[in-house]
């Protein structure tokens, strides 16, 4: 029963006892559900039917980490119905959706809530990544100012149209999202709400919503990653400068190296050297040089947020003087990071006492919307600070409860899956 139908079912007939799949699927159904004591402690968390389209609701028992129900959908009247069957929970910890927040309270009223702690996080490091895309100008300014060079070239925000395929086709989106926003701005202005905006441009309200909150369309810049040539950087260099422009011949002298890297990486590593620059063939070795050394490229939103958030003594040396740079270009958003890691303390260390002191700060920063949130939920994030439960343990369980969904295909109802999960707990 364990294993489910058809799988069930083979087992069972190597096992000398044949029984077809459904009639194992009938047994599961029909099995009754084990007794568990009364649950005090109860974490509560949404799972997906389908994602973005369905959603179900999943309680566990925190101090035994089992799971007590599985019900059909999320919403709060189905919440607290549950517990209205189950008096005796006292606390409850969810993440920061309204929904169950609302459920709570109609349904045990006596419970403390309790706001998941890498939720709040998540959230608040949601709200820094907005305030930075807020400062790409300055972000652009500080890093140009780190690498000590700028390009003679086209300037960064109307790039010539040239390069390869893929550079002029992202030039063009980045185009097409500039004028998208234009529309979007020019709507506003009009006193159009932007659910009304999203249908005219197809997009959706949340969209709208988070390019107008940022002030313009977003960049989708991303940092180049880590790749097999980068403890071979400097050799190829050094060859390509000494003239070597064969990618078959830099793939052997690499491969008699160590080097792991295919013919294939090295062709477009070439290839990217032959096209990046035009005039690249002509420059003598030594502005070749100065041009690698000082290239650094300015971070996404993303990387912003997290290169503010961390200890320099983890910090690449430009790295940190880009983090100096924008408390000159960018003092907001440096005072946004600065909250968000005092933040992170007080809930680390536990201190609640200086929740007060952090709230009055926010308020009167970039972060006013996160904090003005935080506000309306006020007690169940002072529980965050000062409880020890969390949503953790759910989370495990709704990855157990994916992986019976896979192993169903997705075609479980709702009757068979709750048994599963439920005699699998």
């Amino acid at each position: 029963m364990a294993a489910g139908g058809e799988p069930g079912s083979r087992l069972a007939r190597r096992l000398a006892m044949p029984v077809s799949g459904d009639t194992l699927l009938r047994l599961i159904r029909a099995a009754p559900t084990a007794a568990y004591p009364p649950p005090r402690v109860v974490g509560v968390d949404e799972w997906a039917w389908r994602r973005g389209l369905r959603y179900g609701t999943i309680l566990v028992d925190l101090e035994r980490n089992q799971v007590l129900d599985l019900l059909p959908d999320r919403q709060a009247d189905s919440v607290a119905a549950w517990l209205r069957r189950h008096p005796a929970v006292e606390v409850v910890a969810r993440d920061r959706a309204g929904v169950f927040a609302d459920g709570i309270r109609q349904g045990a009223p006596q419970a403390r809530q309790v706001c998941d702690r890498w939720h709040l996080l998540r959230n608040l490091g949601d709200a820094l990544r907005t305030v930075a895309n807020r400062h790409r100008r300055a972000i652009r300014h500080t890093a140009r100012s780190v690498a000590g060079t700028v390009e003679k070239a086209a300037p960064p925000d109307e790039p010539a149209v040239s390069g390869t395929k893929l550079e002029r086709t992202r030039q063009a989106n980045r185009h097409h999202r500039e004028e998208r926003f234009t529309e979007i701005r020019r709507l506003r202005d009009q006193g159009v709400p932007p659910k009304l905006i999203a249908p005219v441009l197809g997009m959706s309200r949340r969209s709208v919503e988070r390019w107008l909150a940022a002030g313009g369309a977003p960049d989708h810049a991303r940092p180049r990653g880590p790749t097999v040539l980068d403890d071979v950087q400097a050799y190829l260099d050094r060859r390509w400068r000494e003239g070597c422009r064969n990618a078959v011949q830099l793939h052997r002298e690499l491969k008699e190296q160590g080097c792991t890297a295919s013919v294939q990486t090295v062709g477009r590593w070439a290839y990217g050297q032959r096209t990046r620059d035009p005039a690249r063939e002509s420059v003598t070795a030594a502005v070749m040089e100065a041009t690698i050394t000082a290239a650094w490229k300015p971070p996404s939103g993303r990387l912003c947020a997290w290169l503010l958030t961390q200890a320099t003594e983890h910090l690449e040396p430009e790295e940190c003087a880009f983090v100096a740079g924008l408390a000159t270009t960018a003092p907001d958003l440096v005072r946004a990071a600065d909250l968000v890691k005092a933040f992170t303390g007080l809930l680390q260390e536990r201190r609640a006492d200086g929740f007060n002191a952090w709230m009055t700060a926010a308020r009167d920063s970039t972060l006013r919307g996160f904090a003005d949130g935080l506000m309306r939920d006020e007690a169940a994030v002072r529980a965050a600070i000062t409880e020890p439960w969390s949503t953790s343990p759910v989370e495990g369980q709704i990855n157990r409860l994916k992986a019976l969904k896979r192993q169903m295909y997705g075609r479980a109802k709702h009757d068979l899956l709750r048994s599963r999960v439920l005699a699998a707990a």
